[in-house]
């Protein structure tokens, strides 16, 4: 269930806050549990179970670890296989079986199983939970209802942010509720719904025009390439802030996903303000486990190697992922090499060469195939053959350019920038008593967009 659905927004989210709000206290985690469970259960019914089993494994591991701290290394070597193995199974089982017949010249069967929703993201929450009891940053959680609320959490169960155990386990067990945190929340969740939907899916639409055009030139070209990278983020970033909205009006306090990374001057700063949380556990649990940057070169390219090869592979089982992200890895070994000190002296050459990366890079991450991508590329480049623009591309210039330089100014702090300026003079009061009458039109066409079949992908579904 998309939280950009009308069966979410008008059915499910009432009922679910409903009950959450009317239960006692000690309840609201079962609430919460329970909700969650028939979110998920309403797109994926037959895994829930799947999800239950690595719930339970995940709890066991570690209540057997405080139990036997000898066999700690051993518990937590048997929760990661078990927690990892269902993920390699359901996600890179025909991955791996394509690329042994390849090698081989074999024709074992594919599996073709399906992959269930947001198994990327809860198998990372319960690794990240045992490995945090093991290093004895937080204690096992003793009651299993209150742990499964934590990882099936449906406001962040399927496209995040990845919540660390040791950061929500205080509000698992004591949250306060106001009414000014769940009108913050509500806020954020329509700001959120209002990127995805009037943003990130109209430019959707753009990018389709390209994927389904019959003559591409190279102004059309750009016109996916821009469109492809400002969806992507507004997908995401919308998704994200309707999840923090969410958890915020039942007294959660999750962490930024993203911090307005288009402004960055370099890759690594781009990394710190993306998908915040996916790199951050990527750096606690894998990059500085390995030894970090406070090893040799050989080693540290190794593990920077080693990484980014693996965040490729999170974000799916292809090759173009694993090369979206080793291309990364590349520009990163050259940032800290010396091409960050140079970019430190023109910030605007920066700033432009972030953009051209990073647009680069998500033609790749979009790609088929990488041959495909290769074409693309080319085609930016004016290879291939391509006419520079034709009448149709000039069109869709036209058509889109408003929500083209709409979406790049939003990318940016500018708009919360002049907000903040004007609340805090004198037409603050004025633009407080408008707030609410605003959100709600917001809402409203969010609402008719919805109901007028617009196209509503989501692209971390896949994940």
């Amino acid at each position: 269930m998309l939280f950009s659905s009308l069966p979410f927004l008008f059915y499910f989210l009432p009922c679910a806050l409903g009950l959450y709000f009317l239960v006692p206290r000690r309840l609201k985690n079962a609430a919460l549990l329970l909700c969650s469970l028939v979110f998920y259960a309403w797109g994926e019914p037959r895994f829930v179970l799947f999800m239950a089993a690595a719930i339970l494994q995940g709890y066991a591991a570690a209540r057997l670890m405080e139990r036997y701290p000898t066999r700690g290394r051993l518990l937590l070597t048997l929760s990661a296989v078990l927690s990892l193995g269902m993920l390699a199974y359901c996600k890179y089982a025909d991955f791996l079986i394509s690329g042994f017949n390849a090698v081989t010249g074999l024709s074992v069967p594919l599996l073709r199983m399906a992959l269930p929703i947001g198994i990327s993201f809860y198998t990372f929450q319960i690794l990240s939970y045992v490995i945090d009891v093991y290093r004895g940053d937080a204690p096992a959680q003793r009651n299993l209802i209150d742990l499964a609320a934590y990882i099936a959490m449906y406001p962040q169960l399927v496209a995040g942010p990845i919540v660390r155990y040791a950061d929500v386990a205080p509000q698992l067990q004591s949250r306060t509720h106001t009414v000014q945190d769940a009108a913050l929340g509500a806020r954020r969740f329509v700001l959120g719904l209002g990127k995805k939907v009037l943003l990130a899916n109209v430019l959707y639409e753009l990018v389709t025009v390209y994927q389904q055009s019959g003559q591409k030139t190279v102004l059309l070209t750009w016109l996916y390439a821009a469109a492809y990278m400002l969806h992507v983020y507004f997908d995401f970033s919308g998704y994200s802030d309707m999840a923090i909205g969410l958890g915020r009006i039942m007294g959660f306090r999750f962490a930024e996903n993203f911090r307005y990374p288009f402004v960055s001057g370099s890759l690594t700063e781009f990394w710190r303000r993306w998908h915040i949380s996916l790199g951050s556990w990527f750096r606690d649990y894998v990059y500085i486990p390995l030894g970090g940057s406070r090893v040799g070169k050989a080693r540290w390219v190794r593990n920077l190697v080693i990484v980014w090869g693996l965040t490729g592979l999170w974000h799916g089982a292809a090759w173009t992922f694993v090369l979206w992200g080793l291309y990364f890895a590349v520009f990163l070994m050259l940032e800290k090499l010396f091409l960050g000190r140079w970019l430190k002296r023109v910030p605007v050459l920066g700033h432009v060469y972030v953009l051209l990366v990073a647009l680069f890079s998500f033609v790749l991450f979009d790609a088929a195939s990488i041959p495909a991508a290769l074409e693309t590329a080319g085609g930016l480049l004016g290879l291939g053959g391509l006419p520079l623009w034709d009448s149709g591309a000039l069109y869709y210039l036209r058509s889109y350019a408003p929500v083209l330089a709409l979406a790049a100014v939003g990318s940016t702090p500018l708009p919360a920038v002049l907000c903040r300026r004007i609340a805090a003079g004198r037409a603050g009061r004025v633009l407080d008593a408008l707030e609410p009458a605003a959100l709600l039109a917001l809402l409203a066409v969010c609402t008719a967009f919805l109901v007028s079949g617009s196209a509503n992908p989501f692209l971390y579904f896949r994940f």
